[in-house]
């Protein structure tokens, strides 16, 4: 396959499963530099698994991951760290360090030696956390803090990475309202035309506000793709999720409002 340059990321023919369970059947998707992907379904659609799929934590059935390129098959850890940032919903308490010190693990996959000690490198910290707001909480110990603190704080650990793709697994989760806009807004400022970030996400409304693509992910298959006003509609959103929903539009913006479930029928 011949590599074009404005593509970041290729999904082809992937399927995984856990204990003999299919998770994800036959996923295909292509991102390309600048674009924001959402990527929503219900629970247990495979959204988390896909993530842990491109970042090289988990190896497909079938099926191949391509990023700048390169099959992820052919790449170490920490080749894969260099381009691809991750953030997950948690992280452990176990690794409890303060925060400065765990922000600055994102600049890990770049050390010359065995630690780092650059002036640049720390002026990227700094920046990230003043951005995230949680300067002020530096020298705190990450198992300190609230969830909306924390996921802040795996953000900007993230973003010093300089990644070229980035996944973040519900960014919003244990955010109040404030906060879930500045974040998807940081997210959007870091995107230029080098960066391909995809999210994994519940609010439909987010993602909808924020994103360029969305994909909906139900029973391991991606059985809507495109831009949010072609993809988030009464129909695909019913037949997904067995909710009945009102979708409107105000002016770029479109929201959906639940009005009932789908009850089946006995």
């Amino acid at each position: 396959m011949e590599y074009d340059p404005k593509v970041s990321l290729i999904i082809e023919g992937v399927r995984f499963a856990y204990n003999g369970t299919d998770i994800l059947d036959g996923v295909e998707f292509e991102g390309q530099h600048g674009e924001l992907i959402g990527l929503i379904g219900p629970n247990g659609s495979g959204k988390s698994t896909l993530l842990r799929l491109m970042n090289g934590v988990l190896k497909p059935k079938v099926g191949t991951i391509m990023m700048e390129g390169r099959s992820i098959d052919t790449m170490k850890i920490d080749e894969i760290a260099r381009i691809c940032a991750n953030v997950p919903t948690e992280f452990s308490e176990e690794f409890n360090l303060s925060v400065q010190d765990l922000i600055s693990l994102g600049r890990y996959p770049f050390a010359k030696g065995l630690w780092w000690d650059d002036h640049e490198d720390e002026e990227m910290v700094m920046d990230a956390m003043r951005k995230f707001n949680v300067y002020h909480l530096r020298d705190r110990r990450f198992s300190e803090l609230s969830s909306g603190e924390g996921q802040r704080v795996l953000l900007a650990k993230a973003v010093v990475q300089c990644p070229r793709v980035m996944l973040v697994d519900e960014p919003s989760a244990h955010l109040d309202l404030r906060y879930k806009l500045e974040v998807m807004e940081h997210l959007r400022d870091l995107l230029g035309d080098k960066v391909t970030i995809v999210i994994a996400s519940h609010d439909l409304n987010l993602l909808a506000k924020y994103c360029d693509k969305v994909m909906i992910l139900s029973e391991g298959r991606i059985v809507a793709i495109g831009t949010p006003e072609e993809v988030i509609t009464p129909e695909v959103v019913e037949q997904v999720y067995g909710v009945e929903v009102a979708v409107l539009k105000d002016g770029n913006d479109i929201f959906t409002i639940p009005r009932r479930t789908r009850r089946k029928e006995k």
